[in-house]
């Protein structure tokens, strides 16, 4: 969708045009929410959860961040299922059920499994790994009729595939986040040791490390620690921040921002049934955003960059975006030079505007050629990009291409003269 569109389908989609207005006005002020909605069936899961919370209580606090709204969507599509197949008439339960509990899980750990071979589509076995029953696949598909989907591949096979990468996502988060606090499992550290063993095993052969196979009960085993030796949130936190980062392609990020957000402790008393080990994570939450800002001054990868500062607002900590912010407003960003870090920070600021830049040129920065290549993402924001004599390196070149390529990209204008 490009902007209009997205504008339209909120008024199409919900009847009463006071309540469409409300809930336009919500999205556009959650930027990250309002870019999301590119997609079409982010617009369909804001729309079903702002409008179910906007019916319950009229001046309810709506859902600010990604993980937020699809904790709440978990939520009301649970309820549906209860509604349609048990003939439940409690629209808002205070505590999820065992059964409810024991399908969502199993669920999130066939999107975990796949998610880290790099499927979105499976088949009868892959259920079965993870303890589905295939007679019964139907009731796994109505828990959530619109989460979970069943189709025929060719010979009328059958296969299996959640309705959109994003809820696979966040299903995966769920389960490892689930395994951390409930069961005392870093399935995330499981993996890594399992992938060091590998690499010992080739000794030097190539591995694509967006593609390890994960299996699921050694790694499950080694992931475990005893009762007296808690794995610490933050732990499972820096594997992720960790493996996310390795990606070449960016698999992973999504999956990240959820398991980050999954921490605060407003997304653990919504999922109230599910987590019975809650309590404030606070001091965790603290040590990972200190890693996060650790790694945004060290990352190279510009887009790997931005999500982190994704993350950093799923945990609700603002604190490098609005030292820029503050820097913008004063006038001193001009003046002074710009570390790689704060290019980063300057980045996802003009990316995060409601407002499409003119023109952007970067060598009105005062930078270096690595804080430059930071500062490259923003052409995904302007109508004019200067980016001349700025020793633009290959990737970069894959940014601005990326960009050109987007079917709601402003950009009309681009200067790549006298680069590398």
């Amino acid at each position: 969708f490009n902007d209009p569109q997205k504008e339209e389908y909120f008024k199409k989609r919900i009847r009463d045009q006071n309540q469409a207005s409300r809930i336009i006005s919500h999205i556009k002020s959650s930027r990250s929410l309002y870019i999301m909605c590119h997609i079409p069936v982010f617009c369909w899961i804001s729309a079903t959860v702002l409008e179910t919370v906007l019916g319950e209580v009229e001046s309810a606090d709506l859902p600010k961040t990604l993980t937020e709204m699809y904790t709440h969507f978990l939520l009301i599509q649970t309820n549906v299922k209860n509604q349609k197949y048990h003939g439940t008439n409690e629209t808002n339960p205070k505590k999820m059920s065992e059964s409810d509990t024991e399908i969502i899980l199993k669920l999130g750990q066939l999107a975990f499994l796949q998610l880290e071979k790099g499927n979105l589509i499976f088949y009868e076995e892959d259920l079965r790994e993870s303890g589905i029953d295939v007679s019964e696949a139907s009731v796994y598909s109505g828990v959530c009729t619109e989460i979970f989907k069943e189709e025929c591949g060719l010979h009328q096979e059958k296969v299996y595939c959640f309705v959109h990468l994003s809820i696979q996502e966040y299903l995966a988060a769920l389960f490892v986040f689930h395994s951390c606090v409930n069961e005392n499992r870093n399935v995330l550290g499981a993996r890594e040791r399992r992938s060091q063993e590998k690499e010992i095993e080739v000794r030097g052969d190539d591995l694509d490390s967006d593609h390890l196979d994960f299996d699921g009960d050694d790694d499950e085993e080694e992931g475990e620690k005893a009762d007296g030796d808690r794995v610490q949130l933050s732990e499972l936190h820096r594997s992720a921040v960790d493996q996310a980062l390795q990606s070449k392609n960016g698999h992973l990020d999504l999956f990240l921002r959820f398991l980050l957000g999954l921490s605060l402790d407003s997304i653990q008393t919504l999922l109230g049934g599910l987590l019975t080990e809650t309590g404030s994570r606070s001091e965790s939450i603290k040590e990972t955003v200190k890693y996060i800002k650790k790694k945004i001054r060290k990352e190279s990868s510009a887009e790997r960059t931005i999500n982190l500062f994704h993350c950093l607002n799923e945990l609700n900590d603002n604190s490098l975006v609005e030292e820029i912010q503050n820097s913008l407003r004063s006038g001193k960003l001009s003046d002074e030079r710009l570390k790689p870090d704060q290019c980063s920070a300057l980045a996802f600021v003009l990316l995060m505007s409601e407002e499409i830049l003119d023109e952007f040129d970067l060598k009105t920065y005062n930078t270096s050629p690595a804080g430059y290549q930071r500062l490259v993402p923003v052409v995904r924001n302007c109508r004019k990009a200067i980016l001349n004599s700025c020793k633009i390196t290959e990737k970069s070149c894959d940014i601005v291409a990326s960009a050109l390529q987007s079917s709601n990209s402003p950009l009309r204008d681009l200067d790549l003269s006298y680069n590398n």
